[in-house]
């Protein structure tokens, strides 16, 4: 096997490296960023697949990552857990098609059902503590051989290896030549939990998507999607109505106290780019482009790029 530069510390470059790694590649992650300062930090951590296309290859890349949680959330230090919750329906036709990957879901009963909802489908997710999880990415990368370099990339000429993975959020599209990337702000807050383990996502609500997703230590309430915006400063009328509409979902959250809040720039295009290419010589395999769908797709789209990288 050949060596491999991975661009990008997030959750898709660090799940790829590690695939790549026990695949037998010599990997190499080189990041401008720390994990805990990528967009994938800052993420809710539900699988669910948000702002992806095409259906088809999310379908099938968001299976292989759910039976993968589903493993690794038996085994205990990942922040991996898997736990009940709705995904909330104000129209009357929703798109339902994520619901083929996942087994034993049922439809919401009235009383699960918050003024406004016409409908809701119940199941059981995995919910990952992304600061936990990184950690444990890194470790489990470390263990596998890989290496780590910071060092901000200019130009894929620069890096020394045959084969190269750019996996590096919005920059992917710079490094690429790649005009269609978009950032997609989202804004989060993170409370103190007061005992909830129910997730629940409303991303139809009229005054704004929503969503409460509790880990252990605390609950991420969200959020939004403001198309094309790229500042990264907390508003604070923002955080009060994402405050409003969480209270709405879970009137638990009505006093829990402010741990932390984040903003975070989705990587979006029409359709997530994962391909290989041959240029100047060099072998360069996209993987980008996930939107608001990066830990959802993580494991199944690693799983495309061993296999771009072993021809």
């Amino acid at each position: 096997m050949g060596d491999v530069a991975v661009i990008g510390s997030g959750v898709i470059g660090l799940t790829c490296a590690l695939r790549l790694a026990e695949a037998g590649h010599r990997v190499e992650v080189v990041a401008d960023r720390r994990p805990p300062d990528t967009v994938s930090a800052v993420a809710g951590g539900l699988w669910f697949p948000y702002r992806a296309a095409p259906p088809d290859r999310v379908l099938r890349w968001g299976a292989v990552s759910l039976s993968r949680f589903a493993a690794l959330a038996g085994e205990g230090g990942n922040g991996v857990l898997l736990r009940e919750g709705v995904v909330l329906h104000r129209r009357a036709s929703p798109d339902l098609g994520w619901t083929a990957a996942v087994r034993g879901h049922r439809p919401a009963s009235a009383a699960e059902l918050p003024g406004g909802a016409v409908s809701g489908v119940v199941c059981t997710l995995p919910v990952v503590d992304l600061p936990v999880y990184l950690e444990w990415l890194v470790g489990r990368c470390a263990r596998a051989g890989v290496r780590f370099r910071s060092a901000t990339v200019g130009r894929l000429a620069e890096l020394p290896q045959e084969r190269v993975v750019v996996a590096a959020g919005l920059r992917s599209g710079e490094l690429t030549g790649d005009p269609s990337l978009a950032p997609v702000r989202g804004q989060v807050v993170r409370l103190a939990n007061p005992g909830l383990t129910r997730w629940v996502v409303d991303d139809d609500n009229p005054a704004g998507m929503a969503y409460v997703i509790p880990r252990d230590g605390d609950v991420v309430c969200g959020g939004t999607a403001d198309e094309g915006e790229s500042d990264l400063a907390v508003d604070p009328a923002v955080e009060r109505a994402v405050l409003a509409r969480a209270v709405a979902l879970a009137p638990e959250l009505r006093d829990a106290p402010v741990l932390s809040r984040a903003v975070g720039l989705r990587p979006v295009r029409p359709s997530v780019r994962v391909d290989r290419v041959e240029r100047d010589g060099r072998v360069v395999i996209s993987c980008y482009g996930h939107g608001g769908a990066g830990v959802t797709l993580s494991w199944g789209c690693a799983e495309d790029v061993v296999e771009l990288a072993g021809r």
